[in-house]
């Protein structure tokens, strides 16, 4: 759950070896485009329990994938054809198979993010205490990744509540999205399990220091990274730390049939996937109902088509 922060101005670029960071114009020519739900699902409730869906991950055989920020392990997405979906056990980085890490662990396990690698195995990130933990599904294997944030500390802060977010792979590279106090997308060599560099990318418009991720998605080459605050998704080239395309998503989750009834002013978009045709979207609800039904407290799944490939125009 993310603090609120506001930002106005042009779009920015902060770079890692600035302090304070130096701030960038954006490039004018950045395609705008506005994301709307070719279809919609609510997410029911295993159990009837509350469920706080804190990402997503679309697996190469098309299959969904999402995680529960309120009790460990991998949930895969059922899609029904009545615009309802349900969630179906893994057994992957669930409680039972974390007990063998948890030793020198401290804080309560709170997983955010989902990212797979080319070989396979899943990867999630523990807000609580800065970990970044890997299963291998073919073998079984889970381990506690070794990696010295020293380098980036400095962009953390004392809420461990407003610390890792998101992940994906692309690569060699892991990705980690220090989610606010400052937000910063971090980038780990998965060989030398060393932080390569960090970096921060902006949506149009933001000036903050401060800029909030939630999930990171890895896709054709490009780093897709949800800005919650912002309501948008960016487009980035990871060599240039360039945004290419920024998707925005206001008018999606602010409508009367998808909101909640909460007293915050930022989003709750917490789930990120890409494909060739689709983004989609998932929404952490923490609990609460829709404004449009007091009894409905189930997470709200999108498809949205790519505006980007389908032709229809940016603005």
């Amino acid at each position: 759950m993310a603090v609120w922060g506001l930002g106005v101005g042009l779009g920015l670029i902060l770079r890692l070896d600035a302090a304070p960071p130096v701030v960038r114009a954006a490039d004018r020519s950045i395609a705008r485009h506005t994301l709307q739900a070719a279809r919609t699902w609510r997410i029911d409730l295993p159990g009837g329990a509350r469920f706080d869906a804190s990402a997503l991950l679309l697996q190469p055989d098309g299959s969904l994938l999402t995680v529960n920020d309120k009790t460990p392990g991998v949930w895969r997405i059922l899609l029904g054809t009545d615009d309802t979906a349900t969630l179906q056990p893994t057994g992957w980085l669930d409680a039972s198979k974390l007990k063998s890490i948890q030793r020198t662990k401290t804080g309560p396990w709170d997983c955010e993010g989902l990212a797979r690698d080319s070989a396979g195995r899943l990867y999630v990130c523990d807000e609580s205490d800065r970990w970044v933990v890997r299963e291998d599904p073919s073998s079984g294997r889970v381990e506690r990744l070794q990696i010295d944030w020293s380098p980036v500390k400095r962009w953390f802060g004392s809420d461990l509540n407003a610390s890792f977010e998101g992940i994906a792979v692309g690569g060699d590279t892991l990705y980690v999205a220090n989610e606010r106090e400052i937000g910063r997308i971090i980038e780990v060599d998965l060989s030398t399990m060393r932080v390569r560099d960090s970096f921060q990318v902006s949506p149009i418009g933001v000036t903050a220091r401060d800029v909030h991720y939630t999930d990171l998605c890895w896709f054709e080459d490009s780093l897709w990274v949800l800005c919650r605050e912002s309501r948008c998704v960016l487009q980035v080239e990871p060599k240039s730390r360039r945004v290419l395309a920024q998707f925005d998503y206001f008018d999606l989750e602010t409508s009367k049939a998808n909101a909640y009834a909460h007293p915050y002013p930022y989003g709750f978009v917490e789930g990120l996937a890409v494909d060739a045709k689709s983004i989609w979207l998932c929404v952490d609800n923490n609990g609460f109902a829709r404004v449009a039904d007091k009894n409905d407290k189930r997470p709200t799944l999108w498809r949205c088509d790519r505006p980007d490939r389908s032709g229809a125009p940016g603005r």
